[in-house]
């Protein structure tokens, strides 16, 4: 169990737990404060934020159950942070330090993609992608066997006037085999490179030779070819959204690298197995 939420469980399950009537204020804040120990304030604003990292099943509880539930928790982790007296681990030093600058880091990249994309910048991220050379597309079968000698045996049997369907249900050990080894559409980079050299390279109704990959031996039989067509727009804007997001980050962070002083030790200095030994966040 997560220690920062150790507390939580038995305070929000003890529905009758009370707190000290909290004063009237006009508009409540973020700052607003709800409770203090030994002069160390609790805000709203550390409780709303408790309350948005609790789990689901938490999160359904009555309002006045939470409410009561995690104020208590963290008057419960604020008296037994005060009683270490000043004393602060290694390891929660770092914690924190961590915490904070990925939070802070996460607000920028918010900041960042608050800027909305404009249709013109998808508009053309969709050019750039889908209007070049359409490409083309490959139905193909295939049977998967474990031996080379298994594929040229399947070759022969094929050659004899063999039901290639029928023998791909009987002897492939793909999962395509019941369905007759069919693979449907399937365009450039989307097989391995062995498979789809293969498959390039056949006419529409042609049997490979044996085809070796990391799966097996495939004997392949190109079905039909097609010129891929691009896909709608509507049908690939949340990705290209996200692509030109991701760009927007990668480029703003290469631009605060360009404009930062960076010192690395020299990487010869550490194991990078070091990272493993826990005893060294011993105080």
């Amino acid at each position: 169990m997560s220690k920062q939420l150790f507390f939580l469980a038995g305070p929000i399950l003890a529905l009758g737990l009370s707190t000290a009537p909290i004063a009237a204020e006009d508009a409540p804040t973020a700052d607003s404060v709800v409770a203090t120990v030994n002069d160390t304030e609790i805000t709203l604003g550390h409780m709303i934020l408790v309350r948005d990292n609790l789990p689901e099943q938490y999160k359904q509880l009555p309002d006045d159950v939470l409410f009561n539930g995690i104020l208590e928790q963290i008057i419960s982790q604020t008296l037994l942070q005060q009683s270490l007296d000043g004393y602060e681990p290694k390891a929660v030093r770092l914690a924190v330090e961590n915490e904070r600058r990925a939070l802070l880091a996460g607000e920028a990249i918010e900041e960042m993609l608050a800027e909305v994309l404009t249709e013109d910048q998808v508009q053309m991220a969709y050019s750039e992608k889908y209007a070049g050379d359409p490409g083309k597309e490959y139905r193909a079968s295939h049977i998967l066997v474990e031996t080379e000698d298994e594929a040229k045996a399947l070759i022969e049997e094929l050659e004899g006037g063999a039901d290639f369907a029928a023998l791909a249900k009987e002897k492939s050990t793909g999962p395509s085999g019941p369905s007759g080894g069919d693979l449907g559409w399937f365009g450039e980079g989307r097989m391995v490179p062995e498979f789809e050299t293969a498959v390039t390279a056949l006419e529409v109704g042609q049997v490979s030779d044996p085809v070796n990959t990391q799966f097996g031996w495939h004997v392949i039989l190109l079905n039909e070819t097609r010129i891929a067509e691009a896909p709608p727009l509507e049908s690939v804007r949340a990705a290209i959204e996200e692509e030109l997001q991701t760009e927007m980050v990668e480029g703003h962070i290469e631009g605060l690298r360009g404009e930062a002083k960076i010192d690395q030790a020299d990487e010869s200095r550490f194991d990078p197995a070091i990272l493993k030994d826990l005893t060294l966040l011993e105080n």
